[in-house]
Parts: structure tokens; C-alpha cells; sequence
């Protein structure tokens, strides 16, 4: 049986084999979700994590910023976990099941934009229930960013609803009367949640992995009721004969658990992609400047001409970093932005005459 081993005093014991262990890290856009997944892949030592990333767009720019996981890391792209791709995610979990090396552990990366409460479902709707174990859901919350507008969004309240570990990330940024403010407004959002501090996602494994915090059985009689009125619904609407089949490779059926919180919100995604390289001064003018108000999150790989090293971007609202290190492959440009009521013909416009 594997173990891990942080140092001498931090140690997660023995994982018991009562089903594939699964964490799901889910927070609001810019919150550190990636970051925090880079530290337990970076913790892990002898256990054996799959990954799984979902991303709200069409290129997948944090599963290129993950440490190595060889292949066990799989992408659900294209669209949020929650809404889109239930197929998607159960078909993914499989593969992990399947792999002829054992996997010890499941983590789940969602969307920024992410109702963990579908995903919780699919887990405990389907036959998953009896071959994984929901172990926790972690909501990432960026202390400095936190404000009451956040939750002008359905599915940051949300997250916090549903997290069973609520960690306090960037910490390091915020004054001790803001920390207090938050701990205050979660309590009320979830009574009894669990609060760490963490400063770039730096957690002991063990206060977060093989925790059995997930009520489950709650969330099996929400399945059952959810359950019950999509049975009535679909009998009242489907008196005609309608051979209504759901089928894939592994014959498991299961009802959709679908979220309205995307049209609730109004988010939208722009990718942008370039095999020519930015001017680094247009590019800073653009982002200073020129980008739209409603850009609530940005992140890409950036190719500037005046430099061969690859640049590593990430905005959180007014704020923005850029990281240098090697490519590691043929040198590209590609960011998505993420806000509400986005042009792309306008954002794309911009970006193109930054382009030498």
C-alpha cells in the first residue's frame, strides 16, 4: 500500500481501498485552483494521482502549466464540467479506473465558472458511487480579489455552498480585519466549513487528502429527489413513443445533472491563438489600457518578440503577472479571456494589431 510522506510529523496514512479516493478543487476565476493541484502533484511522493482538468474555453492553457503526471492526466475542454460534458466526465473516470497501473487518488480541476453540485452528483448518480469515494470538495477562494460582486455570481456562491474545505488562498496580501471578514461571510454561506490560510496553495496533503469530509449521503437523497422529478417530468412530456437510448462504450446510463448557472451569469470565453509573437510594449498598452471592464480573468502562454523565453500570463481582475521560463515546444501565442458580455470580434481585433 502506498503512503506519503511530507516530512517527519505530516504524514497521510494508508489510503483504504474502499474505492478510488476523488478530491474535486473548484473556486472562482483567478482564485489558485492550478496552483494548489501544482503543490499536491509536486507532494505526492509515492502516491499515484490521475488528474483530471477541465478548462471554460477552447484551449487548454493550465494543463501545460502542471507539473509532469506522465499520462495520467486527462483534459475535459471545451465547455464546463457541470453543464456540458456529464458524458465526458464519467467516461474520463473510467479510463482512469481502467488503467492497467492503479491509481491511488483522483483529482478533479473544474472551471472557474464551475456549480460543484452537478459534478457531486455525477459521482454519487451513476455506477461511480460504488467504485470511487467523494472524498472532499475544496473551494480555492483569492482573499485579496474576494468582494461582495463575486457573488453577483450564482456559481461562486455556489462554490462555497458545496466546499467542504474552504481554503484562504493569497493570504499574504490581505490585512487581518479582510481575513476576518471573509471567515465571517462564509460561516454564514456554510456553517461549519472548514477554513485553512494558504499563501500560493501551500497546504499539508494531509489536512486536505483522504479527509472524508463530502456528506454523501445528502447528496444521495438530493440525487433521488432530482431524480424523482426528472422520472415525472420526462413521463408527462413523452406519452408518444419516443426510443430515447443513452449509450457508450461502458452500457452505464445515468440522468444528466445540468446547471443553468452559465446563462444565469452570462460568462463568456475568447480564445486567442497566434503563430506570430507580440510586441511586448503594445501588449502591456492593450492590457493597461484597452482591455474591456467586464474581463474578469485572463491567463495564456505569450511569445514576445524582443525575447525567446515563453511567458506565463495570468489576470485576476485588475491584476496581472507574467512569468518567463523555457518553451518547451514551438513558441505560440494563446490566452483566453473570461468575462461577462465579451466581444470577441472586438478583443481579437486589438490583440492582432499587437502582433509584429
Amino acid at each position: 500500500m502506498n503512503t506519503i510522506t511530507l516530512n517527519t510529523t505530516n504524514t497521510i496514512p494508508e489510503i483504504p481501498k474502499r474505492g478510488m479516493p476523488i478530491t474535486i478543487i473548484t473556486g472562482f476565476l483567478g482564485s489558485g485552483k492550478t496552483t494548489l493541484l501544482n503543490q499536491i502533484l509536486q507532494n505526492k511522493q509515492d502516491l499515484k494521482v490521475a488528474v483530471l482538468v477541465n478548462e471554460f474555453g477552447d484551449i487548454n492553457i493550465d494543463s501545460q502549466l502542471l507539473i509532469s503526471v506522465d499520462e495520467a492526466m486527462m483534459e475535459l475542454s471545451n465547455g464546463c464540467i457541470c453543464c456540458t460534458i456529464n458524458d465526458g466526465l464519467v467516461d474520463a473516470v473510467y479510463r482512469v479506473l481502467e488503467r492497467e497501473d492503479c491509481i491511488d487518488y483522483l483529482v478533479i480541476e473544474t472551471t472557474g465558472v464551475a456549480d460543484p453540485l452537478p459534478i457531486i452528483l455525477t459521482f454519487l448518480g451513476t455506477e461511480l458511487r460504488d467504485l470511487t469515494n467523494l472524498d472532499s470538495i475544496i473551494t480555492v477562494v483569492d482573499a485579496e480579489a474576494f468582494d461582495e460582486k463575486h457573488f453577483d455570481s450564482e456559481a461562486a456562491l455556489r462554490q462555497i455552498t458545496y466546499g467542504d474545505i474552504i481554503l484562504l488562498n493569497k493570504i499574504d496580501l490581505v490585512k487581518p480585519e479582510k481575513i476576518q471578514e471573509l471567515e465571517d461571510f462564509i460561516h454564514d454561506v456554510k456553517r461549519g466549513a472548514k477554513i485553512l490560510h494558504t499563501q500560493y496553495g501551500e497546504v499539508a496533503l494531509p489536512l486536505i487528502l483522504d479527509v472524508s469530509l463530502t456528506p454523501i449521503n445528502k447528496y444521495i437523497v438530493i440525487d433521488d429527489e432530482d431524480r424523482h422529478k426528472h422520472d415525472h417530468k420526462h413521463e408527462h412530456e413523452h406519452k408518444h413513443d419516443h426510443d430515447h437510448k443513452h449509450e457508450h462504450d461502458h452500457k452505464h446510463e445515468h440522468h444528466h445533472h445540468h446547471s443553468d448557472h452559465l446563462d444565469n451569469d452570462g460568462f463568456v470565453s475568447i480564445s486567442f491563438q497566434s503563430n506570430k509573437p507580440f510586441d511586448v510594449h503594445k501588449f502591456e498598452h492593450f492590457l493597461t489600457e484597452e482591455i474591456p471592464q467586464n474581463v474578469f480573468r485572463a491567463k495564456g502562454i505569450l511569445w514576445f518578440s524582443d525575447s525567446e523565453l515563453r511567458h506565463i500570463f495570468q489576470l485576476s481582475g485588475p491584476r496581472y503577472t507574467l512569468h518567463a521560463d523555457e518553451w518547451p515546444n514551438q513558441p505560440k501565442n494563446q490566452v483566453v479571456f473570461i468575462g461577462r458580455k465579451l466581444e470577441a470580434s472586438e478583443i481579437h481585433a486589438k490583440l492582432n494589431e499587437c502582433l509584429l
